[in-house]
């Protein structure tokens, strides 16, 4: 019986450049709540993560009142750049010709990111995406990165094997969760985290260009561990 292979991508970082509108959109949030601006390098650093544990990270009171107040106001003034301008997060150059060698290597596609399921969809709707991909993970039904639950929901869904399984993102939460599930992380070195912090966080390898990616999921696949344990694939949140 053949071996399905499953390419897990992020999205903010690895599929679309979207910084700007994410750090455009945290400066507005706080700016409505009489608060300073965060320091856009430290926005830029907790892309990736849940919202609500981006927004804590961004303040000295993390009260859940607070924190709820900054993440509706972060979602509404994402929604309004975007409705201010529908190219708000362009693709990465080559990104497509990237997409289309995986799948013409056998790989089934599928999403995992901290945005929300809203958010990704309307990000993969207007470049055309949403058909490519199988299975879209969002912390709206899972936990967040760095925790393994949307790498085990995604392969439950396209009954893809964990060995056949690769992650691929930019930052460090990418990395650690595909460690956490087991499987292979490929790092990217044109997203929001630099390739030093993604091989301290487990990755496989860490790749310089999109025109990388179907040959190094390829390789990754035959990287086996044979004294590892098989990781635990209880879900921690349903």
């Amino acid at each position: 019986m053949p071996i399905t292979k499953l390419c897990i991508l992020d999205c903010d970082g690895t599929l679309v450049d979207s910084q700007q509108p994410i750090i455009e959109a945290m400066s507005m949030a706080f700016r409505r709540q009489g608060l300073d601006e965060p320091e856009p390098a430290t926005v830029k650093r907790l892309v990736g993560l849940p919202l609500a544990d981006a927004v804590a990270a961004l303040l000295d009171d993390r009260s859940d009142d607070l924190v709820k107040a900054l993440s509706d106001g972060y979602r509404t003034a994402y929604g309004d750049l975007r409705r201010a301008n529908g190219a708000l997060e362009p693709l990465f150059p080559g990104m497509i010709v990237a997409l289309d060698a995986l799948q013409s290597n056998g790989w089934r596609l599928a999403i995992a990111t901290g945005k929300s399921k809203r958010g990704v969809l309307a990000t993969l709707r207007h470049h055309d995406l949403v058909e490519r991909f199988e299975s879209i993970q969002t912390p709206d039904s899972a936990a967040g990165k760095p925790a393994p639950d949307m790498v085990f929901r995604a392969i439950e869904e396209t009954g893809a094997d964990a060995s056949a399984t690769v992650v691929v993102g930019d930052t460090a939460y990418d990395m650690l969760m595909a460690a956490n599930a087991g499987v292979a992380g490929l790092g990217v070195a044109w997203g929001y985290h630099h390739a030093d912090e993604l091989n301290a966080s487990g990755a496989a390898a860490v790749i310089e260009r999109v025109d990388q990616l179907a040959s190094h999921a390829d390789m990754l696949t035959e990287i086996t561990d044979i004294d590892q344990a098989p990781p635990d694939r209880t879900l921690a949140a349903r």
